[in-house]
């Protein structure tokens, strides 16, 4: 196991904290990425944007490299503390929502969960509270996400394409009666000239969004940008490169999907399968 650091005035801050013991572990091991890579069964990209501080991985990932470094909960621990920073996050998040207002056309691909503008507050509540919102700030959280929606309405609303996991329609909520508000909710959204939904099926297996939920946003002037997110923090892409290797995960992703009419009728017959109240 490499030796334990110093950890100096340089290294305090959680999220470049984390990233150096990463880098300096594998430099004690004297694996390259890639062979990194090979040996846990992940991307090798992965590590290295994790190394730079550019992402900090699922827990599945840094509980896989604690188990490959001899480090039992080390690593997992120096990564609650940097996803626990929100600093950064914040500041990222808030830069993207600005973009988002500003955009002149938006698609998505969505891996669990509703996007935010085509959610009802029911459906929104729900979320939310799964991510720990309680009390007032959950009410404000909701009533925030309800005013992005004007977003898609209007006459000078942006073009905006969703592609959904299955998985997406087969997580119901709690309450039937909200999962069938939502549904219905979803269904007329489709009905609108500027939004598209598709419906990737399972059957398509693996492929280069499995794990990300994307959004990009085309800006006025023609400049692309994109924002990944997970349950625990998002990331703001700005640099061509990394969003242009993000749109040909996505275009390929499109192909394989449902088309819009063969996905309308995929989801009225989910809504199907949803129980009436029988009070109404």
């Amino acid at each position: 196991m490499p030796q334990r650091r110093v950890i100096t005035g340089r290294s305090q801050e959680p999220r470049q904290r984390f990233a150096e013991e990463l880098r300096a572990m594998r430099a004690g091991s004297g694996a390259s990425l890639r062979q990194l890579g090979e040996r846990l069964g992940w991307d090798w990209s992965l590590f290295g944007k994790m190394e730079k501080g550019e992402t900090l991985g699922s827990p599945e990932v840094v509980q896989a490299l604690d188990t490959h470094y001899g480090t039992p909960g080390l690593l997992l621990a120096l990564w609650e503390l940097a996803a626990g920073d929100h600093t950064q996050f914040r500041e990222r998040y808030r830069r993207y929502m600005a973009l988002e207002s500003e955009a002149v056309s938006l698609w998505h691909f969505a891996v669990s969960v509703l996007p935010g503008l085509l959610q009802t507050p029911g459906y929104a509540r729900e979320v939310l509270a799964a991510g720990g919102l309680r009390g007032k700030e959950l009410d404000q959280q909701v009533e925030a996400r309800m005013g992005r929606r004007q977003l898609l309405e209007g006459e000078d609303a942006p073009p905006f394409r969703t592609i959904l996991s299955e998985a997406v329609l087969r997580t119901p909520l709690r309450d039937a009666g909200e999962w069938r508000k939502q549904l219905e909710h979803l269904i007329g959204m489709m009905d609108e000239e500027t939004i598209t939904v598709q419906v990737l099926p399972q059957s398509v297996g693996v492929h280069g969004l499995v794990g990300t939920d994307v959004w990009f946003l085309r800006l006025a002037d023609g400049k692309p940008v994109a924002y990944t997110e997970n349950a625990y923090w998002g990331d703001l892409v700005e640099e061509s490169a990394r969003v242009e290797r993000l749109q040909r995960a996505y275009d390929v992703v499109r192909d394989m999907a449902m088309s819009p009419a063969e996905s309308r009728e995929f989801i009225l017959r989910i809504l199907e399968e949803v129980p009436c109240d029988p009070s109404t």
